[in-house]
């Protein structure tokens, strides 16, 4: 099994979720028994989406950690908010989001939300290889 875990910080948040996104991408382009990249289209695209919510919605900071299993990728991010993510009706005018958890549930075979016993919570998802 390969596993990777990477801090986020909010420098500028673009920033921090493009370095996300790199490392996700360095650490698929690693694997051992690579996945098809269409499957790696969607293990970065939920990186994206799971690491900015955790930025703008957790505290400003997240870890990402990524592990490779044999059927699949699992996506964990770490943030210090205890809330969950929600379902919202998307803002089509206002530019406040409300289509990434949406969409991370449509890509991911499962997402799962725990709370952390020292605070927050963890976000993960499981995207097929």
């Amino acid at each position: 099994m390969d596993t990777m875990s990477v801090t986020v910080a909010t420098a500028r948040s673009e920033t921090s979720v493009a370095g996300a996104r790199e490392s996700a991408r360095d650490f698929l382009e690693g694997l051992v028994h690579p996945i098809a990249s269409e499957a790696a289209d969607t293990v970065i695209l939920v990186v994206s989406e799971l690491v900015t919510n955790a930025l703008r919605h957790g505290g400003g900071a997240c870890t990402l950690d990524l592990t490779a299993h044999p059927d699949s990728i699992e996506v964990a991010v770490h943030d210090r908010s205890p809330r969950v993510p929600r379902i919202r009706t998307p803002d089509l005018n206002g530019g406040t989001g409300g289509f990434g958890w949406p969409m991370v549930n449509r890509l991911a075979h499962t997402t799962s939300v725990t709370r952390r016993p020292s605070g927050g919570k963890t976000v993960s998802a499981i995207v097929a290889r």
